[in-house]
């Protein structure tokens, strides 16, 4: 029973190690906050800011951006919240067997 706990301990403790390289690598890689060479304050913003009138229809910048460019990534963002509730919902109603 030691060595299964010590192997769950070396296991995780190389994950966590693992995936908090991975994320220091992934924020190493980004281009600095605010620069104006960064794509994003090129080319989609004025896309943005040109063209949802007419390919959206509607005349509000900021709902023309979440209901139709980020429609699919606002769906599952309201599914995750609502699974999320749900689930602490009937966590509730569980009652624990202490013995």
């Amino acid at each position: 029973m030691k060595h299964r706990q010590t192997f769950y301990f070396v296991f995780l403790t190389l994950l966590v190690a693992m995936v908090g390289m991975i994320l220091f690598i992934t924020v190493t890689e980004m281009p600095p906050y605010g620069e104006v060479t960064n794509p994003t304050n090129n080319y989609v913003m004025q896309r943005y800011v040109d063209a949802s009138v007419e390919e959206s229809g509607g005349y509000n910048y900021v709902t023309n951006i979440i209901l139709d460019y980020r429609g699919y990534d606002t769906l599952l963002e309201t599914t995750v919240l609502f699974t999320a509730v749900m689930s602490i919902i009937a966590l509730w109603g569980v009652e624990s067997t202490k013995d």
